[in-house]
């Protein structure tokens, strides 16, 4: 189980972060980016969207490149603490393995000026519905060419579960390669429609990362949740050319097969979240509350409770106008 964390009587580090000075504003070309109304429908019908080139050439390259000097030592801040689950590869890991590092966006500024654009912030508004859109996590992906890894692979899972002390339900993900991405890559693939489904036989270990799940209890509960719904297993890898981002619904499930390709893959998936959402209570079985790692790394409401709208960690990048 985890531990429930105290949010009060924290101290936090004085520190600044820089923020966009211009006003969430697109230009003619990046509304032509949009996705329609038909492809906005689609989403909500099927649980994902496959978007037109949101980042230039350069700006995915930028984004490899700080990838890089991450994974060198380079920080331009470090987090304030580590919370047990976070996800955070280390070289003394091991380096052929899947790397997991959240809150990319937090400790670089080169990873956090691109994902931040307000262009990715107006693609989520709009598949979701939301007026406003804030940043909720980042995390740098790694996976190497190791196809006889089984670890490599990602069961499926949706987000959703990992997120419960939110309260919204229109969180979503994009899924930002750094090259063109499709099956022999090991790209993340989607279960259509599924975020549409009725739950069944969750417990507490759905709220733990996947790498800390059996993985033949997660495939048996999606044939069970989709035989529960009337439904057949759906499976569409995302073949994302290097610009184009997938999005994804917190509730549809997903995962990934093995990287088959001579070369790593490498991206980010952006965690997004509505201007609506806030931190909740969200008991456990043996009564403590579950903790996500943000509780022990942002500011503390007036309530005394983790605050989800913590500029630091959870910048807004998309804010329509009234």
């Amino acid at each position: 189980m985890v531990a429930p964390v105290q949010a009060s009587g924290r101290s936090m580090p004085s520190l600044e972060i820089t923020v966009r000075a211009e006003k969430f504003v697109l230009t003619t070309a990046e509304t032509k980016l949009l996705p329609s109304a038909e492809e906005v429908r689609s989403y909500r019908r099927r649980g994902w969207y496959l978007s037109e080139k949101l980042f230039t050439d350069a700006e995915v390259d930028a984004l490899s490149e700080a990838s890089e000097r991450f994974y060198a030592g380079h920080r331009d801040r470090d987090l304030p603490a580590h919370p047990a689950t976070l996800a955070y590869w280390t070289p003394g890991m091991g380096g052929d393995i899947l790397r997991h590092n959240d809150y990319v966006h937090y400790e670089v500024d080169a990873l956090r000026e691109i994902l931040t654009k307000p262009l990715i912030g107006a693609v989520a508004a709009l598949l979701s519905g939301a007026e406003t859109i804030r940043v909720f996590q980042a995390t740098l992906i790694y996976k190497p060419p190791r196809p006889e890894e089984k670890s490599n692979e990602v069961p499926w899972h949706f987000d959703r579960n990992y997120w419960a002390t939110s309260t919204s339900e229109r969180m979503l993900t994009a899924f930002i390669p750094f090259h063109d991405c499709g099956e022999a890559n090991g790209t993340i693939a989607m279960i259509d429609g599924s975020h549409r489904w009725e739950e069944i036989g969750a417990d507490d270990s759905g709220t733990l990362h996947f790498a800390a799940r059996d993985r033949d209890r997660m495939e048996e509960l999606l044939q069970r949740n989709a035989e529960h719904n009337g439904c057949e297993v759906h499976k569409v890898p995302m073949v994302i050319p290097k610009g184009h981002v997938s999005f994804h619904h917190c509730r549809t499930y997903h995962g990934s097969g093995a990287n088959t390709a001579p070369e790593a893959r490498r991206a980010i998936s952006l965690h997004l979240q509505d201007g609506d959402n806030r931190w909740r209570p969200y008991p456990l079985e043996d009564g403590s509350l579950l903790a996500y790692n943000h509780d022990s790394l942002v500011r503390c409401d007036a309530n005394g409770d983790p605050d989800y709208t913590d500029p630091r960690f959870c910048p807004v990048i998309w804010q329509e106008r009234a």
